[in-house]
């Protein structure tokens, strides 16, 4: 685990091959994501804080809930509970967030952007004022993207690509949870047009083998898109 401060009262927690993020205010601290091998990511975010830490998830796949255990609470768009409860065995009582919704740390307004398509409760934490974008998976650079599998659907992504776009007079610098950190939303349109391509056959991709799935491997430029092979 590595510990790096990338502005004020905002950290970026490096846990193998995932990140990330810890904001503070003056009444408490926002933990984005819990990690993948880090069972204690509470312990470490709280090492950096004079504030109650509470975490917020941007999606339930298990790179990103390793630490989720240590809180009794936390935030979550309820389009994610199946697959946090159901695919991914987890316990635990969720605070429901919506697309909109801010919350105020003391001093510092985070507010959530729903970005279904890689999973369908997929959210993004937009720092206001920092302008500043915390985006989970949807949006990489040099990055691999998971779209195979029941939970994923590309219609949903190229939409929230496109919604994210109209919204980047907001944000300056997105910081993904893979891949190049931080990137800028001129890579939004790339990784739209890639998943046009596929989805028009544009772009065939490479057969391959993941976890035990047979995918297609899309190359779209700015990023790859692992895809099903009927897709």
């Amino acid at each position: 685990m590595n510990i790096t401060k990338l502005y004020e009262n905002t950290w970026r927690i490096d846990d193998g091959g995932v990140r990330f993020f810890l904001l503070a205010g003056s009444e408490r601290a926002l933990m984005v994501d819990a990690g993948m091998t880090t069972k204690d990511a509470k312990s470490a975010a709280e090492s950096l804080v004079n504030v109650p830490v509470e975490l917020i998830i941007t999606h339930a796949d298990p790179d990103h809930i390793a630490g989720a255990d240590a809180f009794d609470k936390f935030y979550m768009h309820p389009a994610e509970a199946y697959n946090y409860y159901k695919s991914q065995h987890r316990a635990g009582e969720f605070i429901p967030v919506w697309d909109g919704d801010a919350l105020d740390l003391g001093g510092r307004s985070v507010e959530i952007i729903h970005l279904p398509g890689h999973t369908q409760g997929g959210i993004a934490v937009l720092d206001v004022g920092a302008r500043a974008l915390f985006s989970g998976d949807p949006v990489q650079r040099n990055g691999s993207i998971f779209m195979f599998g029941a939970n994923r659907d590309l219609h949903a992504y190229v939409s929230s690509l496109e919604r994210l776009y109209a919204m980047r007079d907001r944000f300056d610098l997105i910081y993904p949870a893979h891949a190049d950190c931080p990137v800028t939303p001129d890579i939004i349109p790339a990784l739209r047009d890639g998943a046009l391509g596929v989805m028009s056959g544009r772009i065939k991709g490479e057969r391959a083998d993941m976890h035990g799935h047979a995918i297609r491997r899309c190359d779209a430029g700015v990023s790859v898109l692992l895809c099903d092979c009927d897709e």
